[in-house]
C-alpha cells in the first residue's frame, strides 16, 4: 500500500536523526496518526526537541515552536486582538499555536494559567476568542517536552492537562554504542538540517482518516473497556482511567496497526501501547507530585497482567 511505504518513509527519516529509539519514535508516529498529542518526558539532553523537529521536517507542513517560561501570557500562545485605528475595530492576530505541527518546548516551566490555555486547543482543535471561535488544522498536533517534576522552576501539570495528550512518551539514554554513533555523527547538527519532507499535510491528513478504517473486533474492544475497568476497581488508584483514555488507546491500537500494513487491530497493539497511553491519566493514592509517575506506571503495568488478553 501506498500508504505504508510513506509511512516507513517518515519513520526512516526521522530515526536518521534520532538514533536507536524506534520504539519512540514508532509511539509517536501512532499519536500523530491518530489525531493525538504526545508529551515527551524525560531529563534535558536525550532528544525531545530534536525528535520533534524531525518529524516537523518530514512532513511539509506548518509548523512553529513555543518556548514556555514562567512570564509567559496565555495570549502570546493564542494570539491577541489589536486595534486598527483605520477602520476602528479590532483585529485577531493569530498566535504561534495556529499551526500544523506545534513544539510547546518545556511545557512545565509555566505557570498552570498559560498551560491551561492550550487546553481547548489541544481538545477540540480551535481557539475561542473575543466571541469568535477560529479552528486549527487538520492537520493539528501538539508535542510538548517537560522536565522532571523535581528541577528547578517546574510546575505541576493538573489531571485534566495530562489527559489531553494521548500518549506519554519517555526517551531515556542511548545506549554506549549509539552514544558512540552520536558522538561521531551529530546527527542533530548535520542530518537534522538536511531533511527533506517525505508528504505534505493533505497527505498526511489522507492516512489519518484511514485509522479509522481499521476494523477492531468486539473481543478486542471488550480487552479495553476490562482494562478501564480494572484501574476503576485498584484499591491503589483514586483515578481510573477516563473514558476519553480508553478511545484514546483505542484510537491508538488502530494506528500502530495501520503503521504495521494491517487493517485490523491484534492483542498486541493494545498491550504494547496500554502503559504509554493510560499510565499518565491515573492518580495513585500517594498524592506527592515526585515519583507519582513512576508509581503510577507501576501500578498501571500490574494491574495490566490481570487482564486476560484475548485470544
Amino acid at each position: 500500500m501506498a500508504s505504508v511505504s510513506k509511512l516507513q518513509a517518515l519513520r526512516d527519516n526521522v530515526e536518521s536523526v534520532l538514533l536507536g529509539k524506534s520504539e519512540v519514535v514508532g509511539q509517536v508516529l501512532v499519536a500523530l496518526l491518530a489525531r493525538g498529542h504526545v508529551l515527551l518526558e524525560d531529563v534535558p539532553g536525550v532528544g525531545k526537541t530534536i525528535l520533534t523537529r524531525a518529524i516537523a521536517k518530514s512532513i511539509d507542513c506548518t509548523f512553529s515552536r513555543i518556548q514556555l517560561t514562567p512570564d509567559l501570557l496565555p495570549s502570546d500562545i493564542l494570539g491577541v486582538s489589536v486595534y486598527d485605528a483605520n477602520t476602528g475595530q479590532f483585529t485577531f492576530k493569530p498566535g504561534p499555536v495556529f499551526a500544523e505541527i506545534v513544539l510547546v518546548d518545556e511545557i512545565n516551566r509555566t505557570t498552570p494559567r498559560t498551560q491551561s490555555a492550550l487546553l481547548e486547543a489541544m481538545n477540540e482543535s480551535q481557539v475561542s476568542a473575543d466571541g469568535k471561535t477560529y479552528p486549527l488544522g487538520p492537520p493539528f498536533m501538539v508535542l510538548a517536552t517537560q522536565n522532571p517534576y523535581e528541577f528547578e522552576g517546574t510546575y505541576f501539570l493538573p489531571e485534566n492537562q495530562l489527559d489531553r495528550f494521548m500518549l506519554r512518551v519517555r526517551i531515556g539514554y542511548p545506549d554506549k554504542a549509539t552514544e558512540r554513533q552520536i558522538l561521531t555523527l551529530q546527527p542533530a547538527r548535520t542530518r537534522l538540517a538536511n531533511l527533506r519532507p517525505v508528504m505534505d499535510s493533505a497527505e498526511l491528513t489522507e492516512i489519518q482518516d484511514r485509522v479509522l478504517e481499521v476494523r477492531m473486533e468486539a473481543a478486542i474492544t471488550d480487552y479495553i473497556l476490562e482494562i478501564a475497568e480494572a484501574t476503576r476497581r485498584s484499591q491503589d488508584l483514586t483515578i481510573g482511567l477516563s473514558p476519553r483514555g480508553s478511545l484514546a488507546l483505542m484510537q491508538a491500537s488502530r494506528a500502530r496497526a495501520l503503521m504495521d500494513g494491517r487493517d485490523y487491530v491484534v492483542p498486541d497493539d493494545v498491550k504494547l501501547l496500554a502503559t504509554t497511553a493510560c499510565a499518565h491519566r491515573l492518580l495513585t493514592r500517594a498524592l506527592t507530585h515526585d515519583g507519582s509517575a513512576a508509581a503510577a506506571e507501576s501500578i498501571f503495568e500490574k494491574i495490566l497482567q490481570t487482564v486476560p488478553v484475548p485470544q
